[in-house]
């Protein structure tokens, strides 16, 4: 019994001492194999490997794909005409020297990162300040890119690394530049806005006095025209009047009496103090009179 555990242990130990020769590299990932410290073997292929046991030696895997570091924070950038920008970037890399790498920032991206983000913000303040604004937001920006990317090159290899792209993600003022941007904008916005409404008032008004005096243009031009046909109508009257009052003289005057009787007696309470043996009582008093009036039938 004791020595089949025996046997059982010492197998036990040979698969660990065995699984601990074996690793697998996967094709996403590049392993570095240590002898005690150094840097032994930088395994890029992948599949089923094999090292001696620990402490003799280890392995470490590094990412081989391609990573992506961003800005970490927002430093203001001068122009040449001495405007303030804020740019905030990102950085694609990725490892092509492992043994470089480990070298000069361990296993960890993060101190790759933390040494590469100062580099990058001073290659962009670099190309920034021999350019203007209008440069930087539009006709030079691919290139400031570019020449970003360039600036990196050499660096990047004493990482060990290889610069993929170098992109802007956004360009602004300061926060305090930005405030007094929008304010003069508002401002030149009511500006505008206060020259539309002066220009629509102005029009208006002389919408409203060419309609006024159209107005009284028609006006007048119609109470010429009722005058005029008032007067042809007035004419035509009289002229009608005339000849059916020269055909019988004495029915005319009778006629006329007729109507100044109905102007003078229209109201019941008018009273009028005239003399009866006036002209005015002429047709009433009749024919004894002196006057004549239409005989009765």
């Amino acid at each position: 019994m004791n020595r089949f555990a025996v046997i059982v242990g010492s197998v036990l130990v040979v698969l660990m001492l065995a699984a601990s020769t074996l690793f697998v590299v996967d094709q996403r990932q590049v392993a570095v194999v240590y002898s005690l410290g150094e840097i032994k073997e930088v395994v890029t292929e992948p599949g089923l490997k094999m090292k001696l046991p620990p402490p003799l030696q280890n392995v470490v895997f590094l990412d081989r794909r391609i990573q992506t570091l961003d800005s970490p924070e927002t430093r203001p950038i001068f122009t040449a005409e001495k405007k303030t920008l804020v740019i905030d970037w990102l950085v694609k890399w990725r490892i092509v020297e492992p043994r470089e790498f480990i070298r000069k920032n361990g296993v960890d991206i993060r101190n790759l990162e933390n040494r590469l983000s100062p580099v990058v913000q001073a290659a962009f303040n670099e190309e920034v300040t021999k350019r203007t604004v209008g440069d930087v937001l539009a006709t030079e920006r691919e290139k400031v890119m570019n020449d970003v990317r360039a600036r990196l090159g050499d660096e990047a290899r004493s990482f060990g690394i290889e610069i993929i792209d170098v992109r802007i993600k956004r360009v602004d003022f300061v926060a305090s530049i930005t405030d007094s941007v929008y304010r003069r904008m508002e401002s030149e916005r009511k500006q505008v806005a206060n020259e539309l409404r002066s220009k629509g008032q102005a029009e208006g008004e002389k919408i409203r006095a060419d309609a006024d005096r159209q107005r009284e243009v028609i006006i007048a031009e119609a109470y010429r025209d009722a005058q005029k046909i008032k007067g042809e109508g007035d004419a035509k009257a009289s002229a009608l009047y005339a000849g059916a009052f020269g055909k019988d003289p004495q029915f005319a005057q009778f006629y006329r009496s007729l109507e100044a009787y109905r102007s003078s007696f229209r109201s019941k309470s008018d009273v009028m103090v005239v003399d009866p043996s006036s002209d005015f009582f002429k047709a009433m008093r009749g024919s004894g009179a002196g006057g004549s009036a239409p005989a009765k039938k």
